[in-house]
């Protein structure tokens, strides 16, 4: 890695997690003896490419978010702690536009993917120098359908072409920057035509400014969403 390389974490974990039911957000339930959105902080700050980090968090949450990872020992690279939006999209923005330092590549990860390995963040950086812009992700296992709205099925895609997609995201800041500036200005626009910002990825493409890469994660780098997902993860850990 060139030393004068600088590598942004931002970390998503202002979600409510209220799929996952009960009265604790889901990135705060304990897992592997530390609360779930810890895990994926930890890796950025051991990998030596992650050169600053932002963790975007509930309005309500800050302070007891600065004093989890201070505990846990997750703080050191940490740059800020951010409040996030409604969405999140709107949470990457402001994570986006909060980066006031020297970065020439992003890494944009959901908290509530715990099981992030140093070789995937290697293969994304080595993958960004060369494309500006890739995706973490899985080839889908199962055939995969596309249905209307009465889930009528309309086709079929050749699973050799269907890819599951993860996090981390990783783009060049400054057009993944430009790229959220010019989506959230079209996003009543979008919305009028059934576009909905679900990932960065989909706002790079509809920017035009470059292609995204798909670069090969884990089928390990599942996201915690239900408490099932938790049984998932902690046969990950004892293993």
């Amino acid at each position: 890695m060139d030393n004068n390389t600088k590598c942004t974490a931002v970390m998503l974990a202002a979600g409510m997690g209220l799929r996952m039911g009960g009265e604790v957000r889901k990135q705060y339930l304990m897992l592997g003896g530390m609360p779930m959105f810890l895990h994926s902080i930890r890796t950025m700050q051991e990998s030596p490419i992650i050169t600053d980090i932002v963790v975007m968090v509930h309005k309500d949450d800050v302070e007891v978010v600065r004093e989890l990872l201070d505990e846990y020992g997750c703080g050191e690279k940490v740059r800020k702690v951010v409040v996030g939006g409604k969405e999140r999209v709107h949470s990457v923005a402001r994570g986006l536009e909060s980066i006031d330092w020297p970065c020439d590549y992003v890494f944009i990860h959901d908290c509530a993917r715990p099981f992030l390995d140093q070789p995937t963040l290697e293969r994304l950086f080595d993958t960004v120098q060369r494309t500006r812009a890739c995706v973490a992700g899985v080839p889908a296992k199962d055939t995969v359908k596309i249905v209307d709205e009465n889930c009528d099925v309309e086709t079929t895609p050749n699973r050799a072409s269907v890819w599951i997609v993860q996090t981390p995201q990783v783009f060049e800041l400054d057009l993944i920057r430009n790229a959220h500036r010019k989506a959230l200005a079209e996003e009543d626009y979008l919305a009028s035509r059934g576009i909905i910002l679900t990932d960065d990825a989909m706002v790079a493409e509809l920017s035009g400014e470059c292609r995204v890469r798909m670069v090969m994660a884990t089928y390990r780098n599942i996201k915690i969403t239900t408490p099932e997902d938790l049984v998932i993860g902690d046969a990950f850990l004892e293993k």
